[in-house]
């Protein structure tokens, strides 16, 4: 019971941090499955298995919210279907002791890109033009391959790629990548089901994280609006990295010195990553609120200088202070 209960924590937090993100619920809870000795395999099955559940209640709560670009997401999840049914055939078709250092290097490495990421402002160029099919598919195929074979991956590989390409709101792309999901998720269940057999699923442990994070998906929803993603990127980044660098060692044989020596880099990178993350929401803060000030005196010098509305239709807002506080924003 309280290993269920511990399960249902992570699945909350996990779940917090996907909302906020766009990226990390298959990540965190993989990783600890895989930290408390889970198969590959059964870990990765059992996660997208309680994705079904999450994924559904975080999409109908960003709807709610207005997350969501439906337009994006149908051109996204069915490529991501068809991704992560491959990518957990593949994973059901290997050896655990061949399973393991393969998941665990894509974990690592996507730990590792969060640091880099979430290190640096956050900036959206906002390009004109809809996101066109042949971005969309090879993306979403590519992601949902991941996806199922690293246990996470969905969120991490989608959610920047969107971002960057500045043709969407950050909160529109995650909760569209989001929402997507839910297929993606059916999809690798199935695809674990068919390679694995129903005995490869965790079923308590299914449940444990499905009730964490069936809790969590409307909170995270709303918080997607007031959360820092620059310091929570940050933070989860260095979790996933550490923890399955341990894996790596043991897959490696690699001892003596070597583990102390490859903990103290990691986290002294990882501290230079969380202090940089500071400075960069710093930096932000202070640009918003420059582009705000500027917006509100320009809007009071209008109305002061405005003649009477009978007279004259009241002057349109400038545009370089609109730009600004786009780009900020982005």
């Amino acid at each position: 019971m309280r290993k269920l209960l511990v399960l249902a924590l992570v699945g909350l937090a996990a779940q917090l941090v996907d909302g906020a993100l766009g990226m990390a619920y298959g990540l965190t809870s993989s990783t600890l499955l895989l930290f408390a000795g889970v198969a590959p395999a059964a870990a990765s099955a059992s996660v997208h298995l309680a994705e079904i559940g999450t994924t559904l209640a975080a999409g109908v709560s960003h709807w709610r919210f207005g997350n969501v670009d439906w337009r994006v997401v149908g051109r996204i999840a069915l490529p991501g279907a068809v991704g992560s049914f491959a990518g957990a055939t593949f994973l059901s078709s290997i050896s655990t002791e061949s399973a393991a250092p393969w998941m665990a290097a894509i974990l690592f490495s996507l730990g590792a890109y969060l640091l880099v990421r979430f290190s640096r402002p956050l900036r959206a160029n906002r390009a004109g033009g809809r996101l066109r099919s042949r971005f969309l598919a090879p993306l979403g195929l590519f992601a949902g391959f991941v996806d199922a074979t690293g246990g996470g991956g969905w969120g991490p590989v989608a959610t920047p790629a969107l971002l960057v390409s500045g043709r969407m709101e950050p909160r529109k792309v995650i909760g569209s990548v989001d929402t997507s999901e839910f297929l993606v998720a059916g999809a690798a269940s199935l695809g674990f089901l068919i390679g694995l057999g129903s005995d490869g699923f965790l079923l308590p442990t299914v449940a444990a994280l499905l009730v964490g994070g069936l809790i969590a998906a409307p909170i995270a929803a709303w918080l997607v609006r007031i959360v820092p993603a620059q310091l929570l990127g940050a933070v989860i980044g260095g979790v996933i990295v550490l923890t399955n660098t341990r894996t790596l060692l043991r897959a490696g044989e690699l001892g003596g010195p070597v583990p102390a020596v490859a903990y103290a880099v990691l986290g002294a990178g990882w501290l230079v990553a969380l202090v940089l993350a500071a400075r960069a929401l710093r930096r932000t803060r202070r640009a918003r609120a420059v582009a705000e000030a500027a917006l509100a005196a320009r809007s009071t010098e209008t109305t002061v200088t405005a003649p009477p509305s009978n007279l004259a239709t009241p002057a349109p807002a400038p545009e370089e202070p609109r730009r600004l506080a786009a780009a900020v924003e982005g």
